[in-house]
């Protein structure tokens, strides 16, 4: 067939099937979901006593990662990186109550790209850094170049704080706290944010608009709440709470040590109560779980599943009683592991991959990757769509880590770089380097510290130079970024900002 007759076959196609034109030019959507502060307390990773039958749906029809971490174990420092494509040591951003734009006036926000391309760029509920509860409802420290429409859901929940359990009399956005609550799930923060999340959807499937749809979610952060029906799933539950005593941190380096011990009303907590505070997150997790089917469901109603992208993750990972610790801010595998499930139009299903390394810091190029995008030049995640749309097993050897120490007189850097086997922490202080290396064949738990055995001296050795040249590559300035402040100072929290004290 000669060229000449070739192209006007096409443009006769073109002409007289407008549905062939629409199909050629239709874009491939993107649904992401993140949740905060949840670790793999999922069935679909394992755990058996979770009730979680949506993601773990969600699973089946995708890929399962099951060696993915976080770049810093903090809401805000990680939610900068995962929107940017940044390690924290470019974005200068490690600490909450930070706006993005404070350190990167000119970056490209993964938000902001899909707009540049013509997408329809929203966010329902947390996206970029809220203190958790207290600024439920606001823009929190949202960034208005990301988005072409905001909405801040306010429930329930919210309304409702003072009937809350807590650990201490003066409550805050870190306090262990928890409640069963009454009324339905669409009363609740998360409840309406998936609500107004479906009517986003209904509208993209009408008008046929190419979307970045960003949905995030307020729980399972504290304070740990769901209605009743939720809690109910969980009371034949025995949950376990591991033994842990101060006298192990003795093996440790001091800024680990702190980490475990930062708070001091979690300390020691009565057995009883422990398991009480468990169960109510694992409560949370399931409501979560619930919301997140409810627009997954709705997705598949209006036919957008066969072209849309869906990303399920959280920000960070989660102690719940191990080493004694509860909460995040760790680099321990509790504080940087993270969920990851992907799924759509040409991706693997029903596939899992444990081993492999990713970063969050991967999603943007990823997507970018997925859509057809160009991915800016200063991004230094590495995609990886090979492993959703090929056999390929690993894009990276190893997943990196940043945690800062600073409590009044002593202060501490720490890195962490988790590989397929083994997780090698590095603290430095005034006093010089310290390490911790566990080996996850024999020890998941990381309760033992192999960093002056012996026999592991070559292992440990060859990871430490690998961890420099990660730290050297993510400490580097990218091309393209723009400009970086340094020593920009988080806004300060107003005094008595939290009223529910009793």
């Amino acid at each position: 067939m000669s060229c000449f007759r070739y192209c006007f076959i096409l443009v006769c196609l073109l002409c007289f099937n407008p549905s062939f034109s629409q199909e050629k030019e239709q874009k491939l959507n993107v649904l992401f979901i993140i949740a905060d502060d949840l670790n793999c307390a999922i069935g679909a990773y394992g755990d058996k006593q979770a009730h979680t039958p949506h993601i773990d749906k969600l699973a089946k029809k995708g890929v399962l990662f099951g060696n993915v971490h976080n770049q810093y174990p903090l809401c805000g420092p990680s939610r900068v990186s995962m929107m940017t494509g940044l390690y924290p040591d470019q974005t200068n951003s490690k600490r909450n109550r930070l706006y993005v734009r404070q350190t990167l006036p000119d970056v490209v926000t993964m938000g902001q790209k899909f707009r540049q391309e013509r997408y329809h760029s929203v966010r329902v509920g947390k996206i970029y850094h809220y203190h958790n509860p207290r600024d439920i409802g606001t823009a929190g420290h949202d960034d208005t170049f990301t988005w072409d429409q905001t909405v801040n859901p306010y429930g329930r929940d919210k309304l409702e704080e003072s009937k809350l359990h807590k650990l201490k009399s003066k409550f805050d956005g870190g306090t262990l706290s928890w409640m069963s609550s009454d009324g339905e799930d669409a009363e609740q923060t998360d409840g309406i944010g998936a609500s107004e999340t479906v009517a986003f959807l209904e509208r993209f499937a009408k008008n046929k608009e190419p979307f970045f749809m960003a949905f995030g979610l307020y729980r399972p952060h504290v304070p740990f709440v769901a209605p009743h029906h939720y809690f109910d799933l969980y009371k034949q539950t025995n949950f376990e709470i591991p033994e842990y005593t101060d006298a192990t941190l003795t093996s440790l380096p001091k800024g680990a040590a702190l980490t475990l011990r930062a708070k001091k009303e979690q300390k020691n907590i009565p057995l009883p109560l422990a398991k009480e505070i468990k169960e109510a997150y694992y409560a949370s997790t399931s409501f979560v779980d619930a919301q997140v089917g409810r627009v997954l469901d709705a997705l598949k109603a209006t036919g957008l599943d066969k072209n849309t992208i869906v990303v399920f993750t959280s920000d960070h990972g989660y102690h719940l009683g191990e080493k004694g610790h509860w909460q995040k801010q760790t680099l321990f595998e509790q504080g940087t592991r993270i969920p990851m499930i992907v799924a759509g139009p040409g991706i693997h299903s029903n596939t899992q991959k444990w081993k492999a390394p990713v970063e969050l810091v991967d999603v943007y190029p990823t997507l970018m990757e997925l859509v057809g995008m160009q991915t800016p030049e200063f991004v230094s995640g590495r995609s990886f769509a090979p492993l959703l749309l090929t056999d390929q097993k690993r894009v990276r050897h190893s997943a990196l880590t940043e945690l800062n120490v600073r409590k009044k007189n002593y202060k501490a850097n720490g890195y962490a770089l988790k590989t397929d086997r083994y997780r090698l922490n590095q603290w430095k202080d005034k006093d010089g380097f310290s390490y911790e290396l566990y080996d996850h064949k024999f020890d998941p738990a990381e309760n033992i510290n192999l960093a002056e055995d012996s026999s592991y001296k070559k292992q440990k050795d060859s990871l430490i130079t690998v961890l420099q040249s990660r730290i050297t590559e993510a400490q580097k300035v990218p091309k393209g970024l723009g400009r970086q402040i340094k020593g920009v100072q988080p806004i300060a929290d107003p005094k008595n900002s939290y009223s529910y004290s009793k």
